[in-house]
């Protein structure tokens, strides 16, 4: 019987793992989901390092050994986090150079309190890069109004970036022209442009959260029946509609002057990585934002429960380039009825931001008031 996470290599889209804990590196799981389910690469972000530390008993004996060293609680998170990333790195390293270091990556983001700090990002991108020191290390940098410019400075200095926290269309666009100004700059210092790798992390069930809570809205207010009626066809279908016109913006992108100069010098293509791909919303089949969006050189990442339902049912088959229309009409749908998507985009990213800086100051706190549970030293 075959496996569906593996049969999406023949489509051309990388499964990647949005999960990161000790336990899972140290007991040999993730090696097994290398060797039995094709894992190629994993993310990691604040609200996943919260929960595993906080929710296991993985990192007792760390925190405990740390308790009375005298560093901060974000000195003793970043101490546990480099060397989580660094072994996972090392497990992932025979697929990175399996995959000519296409895939085999490991993601680590800067402190979500710099998302509007462009200086303080590239500062931080570059120490925890050099901190870490693994060849298939990607830093994760959100595409914020300050992240952009520093996408396209740390590109030029040669540092893989996993641009996350991208909704929209303009705004993935803004960090393609970053990434693409990145390498230029790149190959006029005579750097290497074909070492240097890229994702752009395009959030997806998020956006139908938000956008059917709009359409429910508007649903309530709808007098005429032609209305409620086109409302309700929309429900649960913007997400997928804004990623495949993501793609086809990809596809353009690809074909252009521009990226074809950088790909003569052997630039890689910047990938689009779904992210946010678990279901938030019963009423939608479990594995969606997975089977809808199977395309040649994407990622997915795949949260812990959806990467095991995808395994136990999923369908692998090429969809991301079915449709296309299709989802330029949900646009222009939501657009006569009133709809913003830059409205909707626009406030996912702040919230996102949000959602990233209260799960890592929750952290801190943990870790600091943690250091009342270990005796004192003398």
């Amino acid at each position: 019987m075959s496996n569906p996470l593996i049969d999406l290599q023949q489509y051309g889209q990388s499964v990647w793992y949005d999960n990161m804990q000790r336990g899972m590196i140290m007991s040999g799981e993730l090696q097994d989901l290398i060797d039995n389910d094709g894992l190629r690469g994993m993310t990691s972000n604040p609200a996943i390092f919260e929960k595993a530390i906080t929710g296991s008993t993985d990192y007792t004996g760390t925190l405990g050994a740390l308790a009375n060293s005298g560093k901060s609680a974000l000195e003793i998170y970043e101490l546990i986090a480099v060397e989580d990333i660094q072994w996972a790195a090392d497990v992932l390293l025979p697929v990175y150079r399996q995959t000519e270091g296409r895939d085999g990556f490991i993601s680590l983001e800067v402190s979500p309190h710099l998302a509007h700090d462009t200086a303080g990002t590239i500062r931080e991108a570059l120490r925890l890069n050099e901190r870490v020191g693994r060849a298939n290390l990607m830093i994760k940098v959100p595409g914020t109004r300050a992240g952009v410019p520093a996408v396209e400075h740390l590109i030029g200095a040669g540092v893989n970036i996993n641009i996350t926290l991208l909704f929209g269309q303009k705004n993935y666009q803004q960090v393609a022209a970053a990434y693409m100004a990145g390498l230029e700059k790149l190959a006029a210092s005579d750097g290497d442009v074909a070492a240097v790798a890229s994702v752009a992390s395009f959030f997806i069930s998020r956006i139908d959260t938000l956008a059917d809570e709009y359409i429910e809205t508007r649903l309530q207010k709808a007098e005429r029946a032609s209305e409620r009626l086109a409302l309700r066809n929309l429900l649960g279908k913007t997400a997928i509609a804004n990623a495949k016109l993501a793609y086809a913006s990809y596809q353009e992108m690809c074909e252009g002057k521009r990226w074809q100069k950088l790909a003569a010098r052997g630039a890689r293509t910047q990938r689009l990585l779904w992210a946010s791909t678990s279901t938030k919303n019963p009423a939608y089949r479990d594995v969606i934002y997975v089977e809808e969006l199977i395309g040649a050189d994407t990622v997915n990442t795949i949260p812990e429960t959806t990467f095991n339902a995808f395994r136990e049912h999923g369908v692998a088959r090429a969809t991301l380039e079915e449709g296309v229309e299709e989802a330029r009409d949900v646009m222009a749908a939501l657009k006569e009825l009133g709809i913003s998507m830059d409205e909707i985009t626009s406030r996912l990213q702040e919230d996102a931001v949000r959602l990233f800086v209260e799960p890592f100051d929750k952290l801190l706190a943990a870790i600091e008031s943690g250091r009342k549970t270990f005796p004192q030293r003398a």
